[in-house]
């Protein structure tokens, strides 16, 4: 039997209660990217989608909670046999995502597949 291709990026139910929230604060067109940088950059932010440009430097890894997950090509090209699951935990989310000021954060978790 062939084995079933993994979703790229998934979320875990707390995440997608989050997104769920910041809908209900923003609208539902929204847009998740992950740039891979340092600090904020390293962590999944999510904006409304009108207010991000998106551009062929960036890959769709498909959706979670109806939301577009993007991540930067170079980033891509690194983590391309890993999963993602998106998770929403305690904290301070980062300065231009959406999540800032909500208690909660948005986290990356992966899993390398070979």
């Amino acid at each position: 039997m062939a084995d079933t291709p993994r979703p790229m990026v998934t979320a875990t139910p707390a995440a997608l209660d989050l997104i769920e929230e910041i809908k209900s604060r923003h609208g539902a067109e929204l847009l998740f990217h992950q740039s891979g940088g340092c600090c904020d950059g390293s962590a999944p932010m999510c904006f409304v989608a009108s207010e991000y440009v998106t551009g062929p430097q960036d890959v769709l890894l498909g959706e979670i909670g109806g939301v577009p997950f993007y991540m930067n090509r170079d980033q891509h090209e690194r983590w391309k046999h890993t999963a993602l699951t998106i998770d929403a935990i305690d904290g301070v989310g980062g300065m231009f995502s959406l999540d800032n000021g909500t208690g909660r954060r948005f986290l990356t978790r992966s899993e390398v597949c070979l």
